[in-house]
């Protein structure tokens, strides 16, 4: 194994079943440490149980690796703060975070209520900013770590049903990008990945759309395969918090089996007087060269088309 987490401690969010678990698994196997946290309720985020997270724990134990549970929720001050202080009792360090953790309530935007919109940017950006700042003076003062933040398609592109979804992610890689340049001097690196699986929040996410969008087809052609799995996005989100990636404020999309980084850029535009602000018109004249071309890049307008315009290439 070239990447190697040993010496090293990690926090995982939301590790008790799906990415986060293959995260925590495959660490341990590379010789981390692992805090796995899950808060252990459904996927609205409501209940909770320790169960899921002791269950990775016992698998980690069973493969030889070390690991701790925590159930605390990553959306209060008080949550991040007992979830690092964990760690830092059990290992001594805090390495690396992923923050993975998150909750789904999907509908549609004239209906999204208050408590379902403020749930879900809690746990989704509140909890990675709290995270974040949880573990910063400790990574600081050892002036090393990794931090690993989780955005989405559906935030970055767009999907339907999940405006507070949507806007908590691509708050998340704004948050990231903050999170690297401040860490840089300090040794911090800070990226996000965008991933695409068949866990229990994707599952939930199909049966809403199914049972609010008339006509709609989300089966996927046979040649996708096991590309869905869970196990597709661990590699990319593992090297990520590893040692061994030093490029920082990156967004990386994991879609079928295919690693891409995705940027934010501006195309050339058009250049108008610098002394006196354009007139509408102006703008109206030169549309075509502000929208300008962006040849050579997927441009998806939707999270389901990024997954066609990776089907359309497959070979």
């Amino acid at each position: 194994m070239t990447v190697s987490f040993a010496g090293r401690a990690v926090i995982v969010t939301g590790a008790g079943g799906g990415i986060g678990r293959e995260y925590a698994l495959e660490i341990a196997r590379r010789g981390g440490k692992v805090l796995v946290n899950d808060f252990g309720g459904d996927v609205a985020g409501r209940g909770g149980a320790a169960t899921m997270a002791q269950a990775v724990v016992a698998e980690i134990e069973a493969l030889g690796g070390t690991a701790v549970a925590n159930q605390d929720s990553v959306a209060t001050t008080e949550g991040a703060a007992a979830i690092v202080a964990q760690a830092l009792d059990a290992f001594g360090r805090v390495d690396a975070l992923i923050n993975n953790a998150g909750i789904m309530r999907n509908t549609f935007l004239a209906e999204t209520t208050d408590e379902d919109w403020d749930a879900v940017i809690a746990t989704h950006l509140t909890g990675s900013f709290r995270m974040t700042r949880a573990v910063w003076p400790h990574m600081a003062a050892a002036g090393y770590g990794r931090i690993v933040f989780t955005a989405s398609s559906a935030g970055l592109f767009g999907s339907p049903m999940c405006g507070a979804y949507g806007a908590a992610k691509a708050g998340v890689a704004g948050l990231m990008n903050l999170a690297a340049l401040e860490g840089a001097a300090a040794g911090i690196v800070a990226n996000a990945i965008m991933p695409n699986a068949n866990t229990r929040m994707a599952a939930q996410a199909g049966a809403d759309w199914q049972a609010r969008i008339p006509g709609l087809e989300l089966s996927l052609p046979e040649g996708v395969g096991n590309a869905m799995d869970a196990g597709f996005n661990m590699p990319l989100g593992v090297y990520l918090a590893s040692e061994a990636c030093t490029d920082t404020q990156g967004l990386y999309s994991q879609c079928l089996g295919r690693s891409a980084r995705v940027v934010i850029g501006a195309v050339p535009g058009w250049q108008g007087h610098r002394q006196s602000p354009p007139d509408v018109d102006d703008i109206a004249a030169h549309w075509g060269e502000i929208r300008g071309s962006v040849n050579g890049l997927d441009l998806p307008a939707t999270s389901s088309a990024e997954l066609a315009m990776v089907l359309a290439r497959d070979p």
